[in-house]
């Protein structure tokens, strides 16, 4: 009996927690291509109006080289990934935002109008 009693109460905070009254939006596009040398592309679009376009590299980048003491062994060469790209989505306000980004070494760097900037030093 605590089992089902249990159950019941899963299914109900399930059911709670989904999203509602948003209706499934339906890919009405969508294209990718992988390559053996670790790069790659791909681009969907939906119906309500999401657009994500994605393209990835890998590039050699120099770092410090160090020993176990921390001592600078000079530099190496090691693979970073490197991604670039957009995504597009309508707020519930009807407003269009748009997220250009790349991502490498340097970490996520998103670019948009909306979006707050940081003050220079």
């Amino acid at each position: 009996m605590k089992l089902f009693v249990a159950a019941v109460a899963l299914l109900v905070a399930l059911a709670h927690a989904a999203p509602q009254g948003q209706p499934d939006a339906k890919i009405v596009s969508q294209n990718s291509d992988i390559n053996p040398d670790g790069s790659f592309n791909y681009a969907f679009e939906t119906d309500n109006g999401i657009k994500v376009e994605d393209q990835g590299t890998i590039k050699l980048v120099k770092v410090p080289k160090t020993d176990e003491t921390g001592r600078s062994l000079g530099e190496e060469e090691i693979p970073v990934a490197v991604q670039t790209g957009s995504f597009q989505y309508t707020a519930p306000d009807g407003q269009v935002y748009t997220v250009r980004y790349i991502a490498d070494e340097n970490g996520f760097q998103p670019q948009a109008d909306h979006l707050p900037v940081a003050p220079t030093p």
